[in-house]
């Protein structure tokens, strides 16, 4: 029995060491010189996890996007980024798959002003990696 219950912590430990499959839509990765910084958040981690950078918000023609800044985090599988009116993954806008992107358009109609953090969120075992609480510019 301590066999088994050994073997699956390992497999769950490993399992979330491995990358997960990113199927997000890229965007251009430049934020025009043009658009206004009206957010920004420094990304702190959870417990295990090794993040560094930024999350902004910019605007430019009544469009919103979320710039990940300096930004590196430790690997894990199905990691989201979200946009949550809470330090929790519980009234989010789910943004798309983390990847080598490092800007997420925000969809039309979200009012990003009653949203106060950006998470990097691990869908598949429902584990927070990084919070960054937003800043008003």
């Amino acid at each position: 029995m301590k066999k088994i219950c050994l073997l699956t912590l390992v497999f769950l430990l490993m399992a979330c060491q491995q990358e997960g499959i990113l199927t997000g839509d890229k965007a251009d990765g430049v934020i025009a010189p043009t658009a206004t910084l009206k957010y920004y958040g420094v990304f702190e981690p959870t417990g295990g996890i090794s993040v560094t950078g930024e999350a902004r918000i910019y605007l430019e023609n009544n469009v919103y996007q979320v710039q990940l800044a300096n930004f590196s985090i430790s690997e894990g599988p199905d990691l989201k980024v979200y946009l949550s009116k809470s330090n929790t993954p519980s009234d989010f806008v789910n943004l798309g798959n983390l990847s080598s992107q490092t800007i997420y358009p925000v969809p039309n109609g979200v009012e990003v002003s009653e949203y106060a953090h950006v998470l990097i969120h691990c869908q598949q075992y429902n584990h927070l990696y990084a919070i960054a609480p937003l800043l008003q510019n």
